[in-house]
């Protein structure tokens, strides 16, 4: 089974081929060769509340052959030999391994001596072009940036998971007893079942206060699927959450900090993926996912702790500004629907405040589920956007 986006498995090597032949066919008319790729930017980001990620519009990069670029095209040639191996031989790997591989071949090969990378982050670059180039997901030429996705609890979820020689294997999620699931980057080769209908899907910002919910029983009270997404979700994160979305069919909520970063870097790209990746949205995205908190009013509603953003913090300041941008040149904030989002950045910027997940458990620090009663209580007064 393939992802539903970009170019199946299959079409590479041809398509690369074809690729190669257009190269030397003009090298050997004495015509300079022009690479185009799609541009992943926001400027070329498309977004549809109808779609529900963002897409890329038409605008193309074009890289021609000359002094400055020799090095950038040369190394693509280079790089797809390497990812068209994998293919052929069924073998994976990560960026940095491919680095390493990379390193090996011109160790062996000393003609290969001017290609080397200096550091990962060139090779890394290289890969991504080649995948904007032919318009595939680096998953699909075997390559995985973070193959782990969320840690992931339930006492109802029951996942098959078909292996690379045909197998299957089953994993009943109620028996894993404290061990949390964590699926592989791969959401095409899973089938998920439930043993009683999930009422919902909460998906934490923090690991370590996911793993505090569970072990406080809130799995046990609640038919729901609950994982940590750890910070900025993976594709390995968001293809699962959309794999849930898909074949579950529960509602899903994300419970994390209120501030600017969490609002541009972490949920929209859960919710809508990212520019930088726009050929991978549609399989690597979770657009039916609301933000249950923490909001602005839940401060006030629930006297939480929270604080200024601190004026030397660069970090914080950078997300404002961004922020700022956010609001005049992203589509995803810039459309009608979203204006509930749009609002709370608004909110953000002129207030300067933030507010962390963690600040519900000073709400009754006696009770160690309050927590779980005000998730409970938001989801089901519909207190989300």
């Amino acid at each position: 089974m393939a992802l539903k986006g970009g170019k199946s498995q299959s079409e590479i090597p041809g398509l690369s081929r074809a690729l190669c032949a257009r190269l030397l066919g003009d090298l050997e008319k004495a015509k300079r060769p022009v690479l185009h790729a799609i541009k992943c930017s926001l400027d070329n980001a498309i977004y549809n509340h109808k779609v529900g990620y963002l897409t890329p519009g038409g605008k193309k990069v074009a890289t021609e052959l000359n002094v400055s670029s020799v090095k950038k095209m040369s190394r693509a040639v280079f790089m797809l030999e390497v990812l068209l191996r994998n293919i052929d031989t069924g073998a994976v790997n990560t960026k940095r391994e491919l680095y390493y591989i990379s390193k090996g071949e011109v160790k062996g090969t000393p003609l290969l001596k001017p290609l080397d990378f200096t550091d990962q982050s060139e090779s890394d670059d290289t890969v991504d072009f080649i995948c904007e180039i032919l318009e595939c997901y680096r998953e699909e030429v075997n390559c995985y940036a973070n193959d782990r996705g969320g840690q992931t609890y339930s006492q109802q979820l029951v996942v098959e998971e078909t292996m690379a020689d045909g197998t299957k294997a089953t994993i009943d999620l109620s028996r894993l007893g404290t061990s949390p699931f964590q699926p592989k980057n791969r959401p095409q080769n899973l089938k998920l079942a439930s043993r009683k209908k999930i009422d919902f899907c909460l998906i934490v910002e923090s690991e370590g206060t996911a793993n505090t919910l569970v072990a406080n029983g809130f799995t046990k009270r609640h038919n729901c699927i609950l994982l940590g997404s750890q910070g900025v979700p993976s594709n390995a994160v968001r293809g699962w959450v959309k794999l849930i979305q898909e074949q579950i069919k529960c509602p899903s909520y994300f419970f994390g900090d209120l501030d600017a970063y969490t609002m541009q870097n972490i949920y929209r790209t859960l919710k809508a993926g990212s520019a930088a990746s726009l050929i991978r949205n549609q399989d690597y995205s979770a657009p039916d996912v609301k933000f249950l908190g923490v909001l602005p009013e839940d401060i006030k509603k629930y006297d939480l702790f929270d604080y200024p953003v601190k004026e030397n913090d660069a970090q914080e300041v950078r997300a404002l500004k961004k922020a700022d941008d956010a609001l005049k040149n992203d589509p995803f904030f810039q459309d009608k629907k979203n204006k509930g989002l749009a609002d709370i950045l608004r909110w953000l910027m002129k207030n300067k405040r933030r507010c962390e997940q963690q600040a519900y458990f000073s709400v009754n620090p006696k009770d160690p589920i309050m927590p779980e009663k005000i998730i409970i209580d938001k989801i089901k007064k519909g207190e989300f956007i």
